[in-house]
């Protein structure tokens, strides 16, 4: 009941403040997905297997995410403000102090050049790793793959950007506090950084690079995490869309102990009439040293999984979606001992 009256509250502010032509520099919009899933392994406290944060809680109604955005924008200057609630904040950002847990997004921006689109961005922004975000709607698939689960969703420092003039091309050099974070850790002592490369050769195709080159051990000045994301888009016709990627990474500790983990992932989404859309993903995730997922079983974890989902759009606003996933491990990894899990999981998502 709490979710349902904030839910009102954001999107009734939301109406009032947009209506005022005092602020045409800012634009208010706000989101909400409230779910229900069941694990059929039926986890007795209620939540989905570690190396899952968003959906996490199993046979209750819940709020993944709801979101109020504010951005500002204006000739060389702009600014995002997002404040958040539900499952995704909880879960994914639990190891951050808790001033921060609520913060989706929070960050300045400045245009560097008159005539080229160069821009130098300051504070909590949107991971530039990966084609997922937190935001369901956003999304060919109602949840997250494991990839996107266990890699950064959002990143904190300063980011130079360009892009070209036809928006073909952008390309990002970032200097980070770290492997998704907000607050750096206090024994680490160097900073990270990221290179994005974004380009577009057609109106259908398009093609990203991201790298993480830092470290999120601390106290050891030798620790080094590299790590590749690959993906690209592809719409084929205007009823068929591609997404295929594949990410991997490497800890090193010293000259001689390191350890890799990577994971490809293709979704392949149908768009029967404008109301209706069918998705198909397939993925597997390999992390046999046990660096992102701290598994109990010694040969780490290795999943595959596949998941079906079906999407109709009652309005431009609002949005209903039912998924059907199965994972696979090569462990005993869930709840009841199986190294299958069915979940079953639906939602609907309104935004403004």
């Amino acid at each position: 009941m709490k979710t349902i009256v904030l839910i009102i509250f954001i999107f009734s502010s939301t109406s009032l403040f947009a209506q005022d032509d005092s602020l045409k520099n800012l634009t208010f919009n706000a989101y909400a997905e409230l779910y229900y899933s069941y694990d059929f392994a039926k986890p007795a406290n209620h939540e989905k297997p570690d190396f899952i944060y968003n959906h996490k809680r199993h046979n209750k109604i819940n709020a993944n995410l709801i979101l109020l955005k504010t951005n500002y924008s204006a000739t060389n200057l702009r600014a995002n403000l997002g404040l958040m609630a539900g499952n995704y904040s909880r879960y994914n950002l639990s190891a951050e102090p808790s001033w921060a847990r609520h913060l989706y997004e929070a960050n300045i921006g400045v245009k560097l050049s008159k005539e080229n689109n160069f821009w130098l961005d300051a504070g909590i922004l949107p991971s530039h790793i990966g084609f997922e975000s937190a935001i369901s709607a956003d999304c060919m698939t109602l949840t997250r793959s494991i990839m996107a689960e266990n890699s950064p969703y959002y990143e904190t420092g300063i980011r130079l950007g360009y892009s070209t003039k036809k928006g073909n091309l952008n390309l990002a050099f970032l200097v980070l506090n770290g492997w998704q974070r907000i607050k750096r850790l206090n024994l680490v002592q160097k900073p990270s950084f990221g290179i994005q490369v974004n380009y577009r050769p057609s109106e259908k195709l398009l093609l990203n690079y991201s790298n993480f080159t830092g470290t999120d051990i601390q106290n050891n000045f030798n620790a080094l995490r590299t790590f590749h994301n690959l993906y690209m888009q592809f719409d084929m016709n205007k009823k068929l869309g591609l997404i295929a990627g594949f990410d991997i990474g490497n800890d090193k500790y010293n000259s001689s102990d390191y350890g890799i983990w990577y994971s490809p992932v293709a979704i392949l989404r149908y768009s029967a009439t404008e109301q209706i859309k069918i998705a198909i993903r397939g993925e597997y995730y390999n992390d046999k040293n046990r660096i992102i997922v701290a598994t109990n079983n010694l040969n780490g974890l290795r999943v595959s999984g596949i998941s079906g989902n079906f999407d109709y759009h009652i309005s431009k606003k609002l949005q209903f979606r039912i998924e059907g996933k199965v994972y696979q491990a090569g462990e005993r990894e869930f709840y009841n001992n199986s190294n299958k899990n069915y979940s079953l999981t639906s939602n609907v998502t309104i935004r403004l």
